[in-house]
């Protein structure tokens, strides 16, 4: 399933936010969205998900649309996971997940045999199948973040949007999450994500989009739009590009 945006451009009033964004991610692509704060990352990603009104341009899910589909319609087709949270309530991990089959359930009805078997697919596919029954708020931030991606997997929708899916998390917990997210672009899910980092990028996507001052700085292949100008340009710091063995590493310059 693919996702195009086509000149998108969004306000704060009379406040410019995004000018003019446009891309496409195909199936199985994964699309990492850099920027620093306040650049409009998660402002593109209510725009696109129509959590936002008044924005200019069209967000298109296979050629239809998202203003031509009623949210439940949407909400099968695409999945938005935001930064890790601590719920109101203690919820246990599979009551976390089992939330995402909402929108495959009519009315009033309560989830049955069929949501329930989604859900332990999903906490299975991201290999915490054992956390199924722990409560949400005691398991570490990786876990929930695992949780966060299992529940948008229980909702069968094949575009996941995540808003910086390793914010406040450990070295490990970042690698593993990712690991995650790029396995499921590989089995065909389409996948766009923001961050901070540019090795991130580098590891684990397929496309970058920058944004500076709410316009697209760069758009393409990691290898080839992730630049030292580019990072200077976009978090002001000096880095060189080390090449390896087909991979590509930010090396910060520290002044002596």
């Amino acid at each position: 399933m693919s996702i195009e945006i086509k000149n998108l451009s969004f306000s704060y009033g009379k406040h410019r936010v995004l000018e003019d964004i446009s891309l496409t991610v195909n199936d199985g692509e994964l699309l990492a969205v850099l920027g620093p704060n306040g650049v409009g990352k998660t402002t593109l990603f209510n725009c696109m998900l129509r959590l936002l009104n008044g924005y200019s341009g069209q967000t298109l899910i296979d050629g239809v649309s998202v203003n031509d589909m009623k949210v439940t319609e949407l909400a099968r087709k695409v999945a938005y996971v935001p930064q890790s949270h601590y719920p109101s309530f203690s919820y246990s991990v599979f009551d976390m997940v089992l939330m995402g089959t909402t929108p495959h359930i009519h009315g009033v009805a309560s989830p049955g045999r069929r949501e329930m078997e989604q859900s332990e697919q999903a906490l299975e596919k991201l290999g915490i199948l054992h956390l199924r029954d722990r409560a949400y708020t005691q398991i570490s931030g990786g876990e929930r973040q695992l949780t966060l991606i299992a529940r948008a997997l229980a909702q069968q929708a094949k575009v996941i949007i995540m808003d910086e899916p390793t914010a406040n998390l450990d070295y490990g917990n970042q690698l593993r999450v990712l690991s995650g997210i790029k396995e499921l672009a590989a089995g065909g899910y389409t996948i766009i994500q923001s961050t901070h980092s540019p090795d991130h990028a580098f590891l684990f996507a397929d496309s970058v989009l920058a944004l500076m001052d709410g316009r697209v700085a760069a758009y393409g292949a990691p290898k080839d739009v992730i630049t030292p100008e580019l990072v200077k340009a976009l978090y002001n710091v000096e880095v060189q590009i080390q090449v390896g063995n087909a991979s590509y590493t930010c090396v910060p310059i520290i002044s002596a």
